[in-house]
C-alpha cells in the first residue's frame, strides 16, 4: 500500500482587517514533521508500523487572518497536486485540513484541493479528511472525500485521538472491509460551542456512544466557523456510516433537529467589559479569568486591541495581568530599554478601528524572554516582554498568537495566581489550562474583529441562520 500524506490548513475570518499571506505559514517539507500528536506524524508512524510506503507532501499552517491571497493559496495547493502527481499511482490519501480556509476567488479551498486531489488519483484511491470542527462543510468536499471527520472537542483536546480514528477507519476502507457512505444534515444555525459545558457535553458524549455501532463509523458536528462569510457557513451533523446512505441521512437529521432544539442553551453568555470588571472585584477568590474573546488571534482577529486595558485603567483595577498584547513595536521598544527601565510607552491599537486607540503609559520593563514559546516550545510567542503600569502587567509579544497557557506569564516571570485578574485574549482554546487555576471563568464581549453577538455579524453571503432568523427553516415568500 502506498499512502499520500499533505496538510495545509488556516482558519479565515472575512471581517478581519489582516490578509494570510505567505510569510505567515510555517511550512514543512520533506516529511520532517516532527509534532508527535499532530494528524501527520499520526497516520505516517502508522503506515509505517503496517508496512506501507508513505509519500508525504508539504505540511503548511497559519495562525488564522484575513482572506488568504489567491497566489498564496494557488501556490501551495499546487505544490502539493505536483508531489502527489510526482507518487502516482497511490493506494490512499489522508489529508490534515482546517475547513474554513478562503482565498481570494476562493469560498471553498479544501474543497478545491480534494476535488483537484480526486481528479489525480481517480475514483477508486480512498480520501480521508481530518477538519478543525470550525469548518465550513461544502457538498464538494462531501463529494469528493470518502471519509470526513472533524475534533469533536472545543477546546480542541482530542486532535490526535481523532486522528487514530480516521486512520483505522481508512485501513478498512482500502482493504475493502467497508464501503463508507457521508450524509449530512444543516442546522440552519451558527454560534460558539463550548463542549467543556452543558449541554454540548452530554451532545458530544450521545455523538461518540453511537460511534461503531449498526453501521454508524463516525459522527461529527461541523460548529461552523461564525467569522466566515460564505455561502456554505453553518452548524452542519456529518455521519459516515458502512455503505447506510438512508441510516446515515435519517441519524444526521434526528441529531441536527436536536442540536437545533438546544439552540438557546449552547450559546456561550458573554458579559460587557464593566459588567465583567464588577463581577471580576465581586470574586472572593483569585484569581479569576477573563476571555477577551472579541481580539482573539485564534479567530483571525489582530491581539492588540486595548478596549479591556483601557476598561481596567478607568475602574483603576489593580493587581491585574494581560496575556497577549501583540505589539511588535512597543515589545521591541521595551528590551531595547532593558529590564528595569522605566519609559514612556504606546501600546496596542495599531491596526485600526478594530483595534481601538493606543493606550500611553509610563511603564517599568519587567522580564524579557527572548524567543519566547507557549505549549512548552510548540507554539512561539517571538520576543516577549513584561511591563507594568498603575498595578497592571502586560505581556508584549512580537508573534501574532493566542494565548494557550499560563507560560506567557511565566516567561517573563509574571507569577499569576497572585493576580486577581488575568486577561486572556482566546475564544476557548485558554480553558484546558487556565479553568483549573481560576475561580471563575468570565467570557467578554468587546468590539473586535471576533463580534461574539451573533445577530450582530454583518453577513453579506450567508444563508438564513438563527440566531438572524428566528426560524430559518421557514421557505422565503
Amino acid at each position: 500500500m502506498k499512502l499520500f500524506l499533505a496538510s495545509l490548513a488556516t482558519e479565515t475570518n472575512t471581517f478581519s482587517p489582516m490578509p494570510t499571506t505567505t510569510k505567515q505559514f510555517q511550512v514543512i517539507r520533506e516529511g520532517k514533521h516532527t509534532y508527535l500528536d499532530t494528524p501527520i506524524v499520526i497516520w505516517r508512524d502508522a503506515a509505517q508500523a503496517r508496512g506501507w510506503e508513505v509519500a508525504e507532501s508539504l505540511s503548511a499552517g497559519a495562525q488564522p487572518a484575513g482572506i488568504t491571497l489567491k497566489s498564496t493559496y494557488e501556490a501551495f495547493r499546487d505544490e502539493i497536486l505536483r508531489d502527489l502527481q510526482a507518487v502516482m499511482p497511490v493506494d490512499l490519501v489522508m489529508l490534515d485540513l482546517h475547513g474554513a480556509m478562503v482565498a481570494d476567488g476562493y469560498d471553498d479551498c479544501e474543497g478545491d484541493l480534494i476535488q483537484r486531489v480526486r481528479e489525480i488519483v481517480g475514483e477508486k484511491a480512498p480520501i480521508g479528511v481530518e477538519l478543525d470542527p470550525h469548518c465550513h462543510l461544502s457538498q464538494t468536499m462531501i463529494e469528493q472525500a470518502n471519509v470526513i471527520i472533524t475534533y469533536k472537542e472545543y477546546p480542541h483536546t482530542d486532535i490526535s485521538e481523532r486522528a487514530h480514528e480516521l486512520f483505522a477507519i481508512m485501513v478498512d476502507t482500502v482493504e475493502g472491509k467497508i464501503r463508507p457512505h457521508i450524509a449530512i444534515f444543516a442546522c440552519k444555525m451558527i454560534s460558539a460551542y463550548y463542549t467543556t459545558r452543558e449541554p454540548m457535553r452530554s451532545f458530544v458524549d450521545k455523538m461518540k456512544s453511537l460511534e461503531g455501532k449498526d453501521d454508524v463509523l463516525s459522527v461529527s458536528l461541523g460548529h461552523g466557523f461564525p467569522w466566515g462569510d460564505v455561502p456554505d457557513l453553518g452548524t452542519k451533523v456529518l455521519v459516515v456510516t458502512n455503505d447506510k446512505p438512508e441510516k446515515g441521512a435519517q441519524l444526521a437529521a434526528e441529531l441536527g433537529r436536536e442540536f437545533f432544539s438546544i439552540r438557546e442553551q449552547v450559546v456561550p453568555v458573554h458579559l460587557t467589559i464593566s459588567e465583567a470588571i464588577n463581577r471580576a472585584l465581586s470574586v472572593p477568590k483569585s484569581p479569576v479569568v477573563m476571555a477577551d474573546v472579541s481580539d482573539n488571534a485564534g479567530g483571525g482577529a489582530p491581539g492588540d486591541s486595548t478596549f479591556i486595558l483601557k476598561g481596567l485603567l478607568e475602574h483603576g483595577f489593580k493587581n491585574a495581568a494581560i496575556g497577549c498584547i501583540w505589539d511588535p513595536i512597543a515589545a521591541g521598544v521595551a528590551i531595547d530599554a532593558g529590564e528595569g527601565a522605566r519609559l514612556d510607552l504606546r501600546i496596542g491599537g495599531k491596526m485600526g478601528p478594530i483595534s481601538g486607540d493606543p493606550v500611553d503609559l509610563h511603564v517599568t520593563v519587567g522580564k524579557i524572554a527572548l524567543n519566547a514559546f507557549q505549549f512548552s516550545g510548540a507554539v512561539p510567542l517571538g520576543d516577549s516582554v513584561a511591563v507594568s503600569a498603575n498595578g497592571i502587567d502586560i505581556v508584549l509579544i512580537s508573534t501574532r498568537t493566542q494565548t494557550y497557557t499560563p507560560e506567557v506569564f511565566t516567561n517573563v516571570d509574571i507569577d499569576y495566581m497572585q493576580k486577581r485578574l488575568l486577561v486572556i485574549k482566546s475564544t476557548q482554546h485558554f480553558y484546558a489550562k487556565f479553568a483549573p487555576i481560576a475561580s471563575e471563568v468570565i467570557y467578554v464581549t468587546a468590539p473586535g474583529a471576533i463580534e461574539p453577538d451573533y445577530k450582530n455579524i454583518p453577513y453579506r453571503r450567508a444563508g438564513r441562520l438563527w440566531p438572524k432568523y428566528e426560524n430559518p427553516f421557514e421557505v422565503e415568500g
